[in-house]
């Protein structure tokens, strides 16, 4: 932690008030008994004698943790009002940063369950506080998204599903945004980064601003009908199961040419919602398709915003009116 209470009441603050003289130190928010450590690979931070009875944390932070948690700290107390460590008694929990009482900012290093990341979301939901979950390198977006990832997923008109990752060697803050899936289960995205020393509060708010259209260009896989009926020779769950609903249908799925599969890439689906994103993305996902299924087969296939197929359907409904 790098927060503190010191015998005589104050709150300690490492990364704004530096290394205080030697006295009695107690956590924030369960008051047991703290020391302060001073070694040479983690910057100085205040440790629990013992977690065994405090219920807000669990584990001492790694490195990883308390750097980018006072980077971020030290950046962004220039521009808006943040507690660093803000217990939250009412949700039973501790915000890495709380911004002007409505954002708080949680750097993510480590896994944990779905269930418990959508608990601590829902509690911060209920109590009127967004939260943005910024993940560190255990939890790097890589060729496709895992289970808890997409439960990290944002959404936004302007840039779709889109992801944060703190990169403390690199000294950035990343977004991968205008995420989509194809059908291997591959992921492709455009990215933003900024420098934790620049100008982190807009791109934070990049996602909610008018800006100029996005576009992401996917060449279509050529093999993508070999490797549908390998996993389907192989009994893959996921093509087993669709083969499965095609024959339930009259059809087969190893008689369809490549058009057939066309989009290619699609919206990022979850079979257990998102936990981040709490509007019906039902609209979104019928324009989608619709868009492309007018459109026919493409060799490339052109991604867009979700702001831009509401459009294009609003187009053509308005063409068939009158």
């Amino acid at each position: 932690m790098l927060t503190a209470i010191s015998g005589s009441g104050q709150l300690i603050n490492l990364v704004k008030d530096g290394l205080p003289q030697k006295q009695s130190f107690y956590c924030p928010a369960c008051r047991q008994p703290m020391r302060l450590r001073n070694g040479k690979i983690k910057r100085p931070h205040f440790a629990h004698l013992t977690l065994d009875d405090c219920h807000f944390y669990q584990e001492n932070e790694s490195a990883e943790h308390l750097g980018l948690k006072a980077k971020l700290f030290q950046n962004l107390s220039l521009v808006q009002q943040v507690e660093i460590e803000r217990v939250l008694p009412q949700i039973h929990q501790i915000a890495d940063l709380l911004i002007n009482q409505q954002l708080a900012i949680e750097v993510q290093c480590s896994p944990l369950s779905k269930e418990r990341l959508k608990e601590r979301t829902d509690s911060y939901r209920q109590s009127g506080i967004f939260v943005l979950w910024l993940l560190g390198e255990k939890l790097w977006l890589k060729k496709r998204l895992t289970a808890l990832q997409r439960q990290f997923l944002y959404f936004s008109k302007n840039l779709g599903f889109h992801l944060w990752e703190l990169d403390l060697k690199r000294n950035q803050l990343r977004l991968h945004y205008l995420i989509h899936e194809d059908w291997k289960g591959q992921v492709h995205y455009l990215s933003r980064q900024v420098s934790l020393d620049g100008d982190i509060w807009s791109l934070l708010h990049f996602p909610y601003r008018s800006q100029k259209m996005a576009r992401l260009d996917v060449v279509m896989d050529t093999d993508l009908l070999t490797y549908i009926r390998r996993q389907i020779g192989y009994q893959s769950p996921r093509w087993h199961h669709l083969q499965a609903e095609a024959y339930r249908k009259g059809d087969n799925l190893l008689t369809k040419d490549l058009a057939y599969f066309y989009p290619q890439v699609r919206p990022v689906a979850s079979k257990d919602g998102f936990a981040q994103i709490s509007h019906d993305l039902s609209s979104y996902q019928a324009h989608f398709m619709a868009y492309y299924q007018r459109q026919g087969s493409q060799k490339v296939q052109i991604l867009y915003p979700p702001a831009f197929y509401d459009k294009m359907e609003k187009i053509r409904m308005n063409k068939e009116e009158n």
